[in-house]
């Protein structure tokens, strides 16, 4: 029986090795909420200006699509025919060569909103070419910064 007790033995402290104390666990979760605290709102702030600079190439894209355009057809795309003429011919427009823009759709700012074409231009351009940002009103910091085409 000694040796069958000596057995026990080792298997009941194999077993109280094998896991981890609570304290153990608290421990750790205690320090990944610190990390995620830490590094979390660098990670949403890297987000959104990330996004903003997707709005500012995605701007860049349209204005090289509508001087296309506008090289093919001798003018801009007026206010009624918007951004749509980079992609469908208006009707009765001669030299109109595209669709000016890849997938042959406008993209949609990384808000998931549409952008705003004004034509002409209130910013000393030929036209305006803007997002609202996040928030999809006027002005704004971070990501809801207003992000255009025309220089201030």
């Amino acid at each position: 029986m000694n040796h069958n007790t000596e057995s026990r033995s080792r298997i009941a402290s194999l077993r109280r090795r094998a896991g981890f104390t609570l304290i153990e666990v608290l421990v750790v979760l205690a320090i990944l909420g610190l990390l995620a605290g830490l590094v979390g709102p660098r990670v949403m702030n890297s987000l959104g200006g990330a996004r903003t600079r997707t709005a500012e190439l995605q701007i860049k894209d349209i204005e090289a699509a509508t001087d296309m355009f506008k090289i093919d057809t001798g003018r801009y795309p007026n206010a009624a025919e918007g951004l749509n003429a980079l992609v469908t011919r208006p009707s009765g427009l001669a030299g109109w060569n595209g669709p000016y823009l890849k997938d042959n759709a406008i993209p949609k700012d990384p808000w998931g909103n549409d952008y705003i074409y004004e034509i002409p231009s209130r910013h000393g351009g030929s036209f305006d070419l803007y997002s609202l940002g996040a928030d999809k009103a006027s002005g704004g910091d971070g990501e809801n910064t207003d992000v255009h085409n025309w220089k201030e």
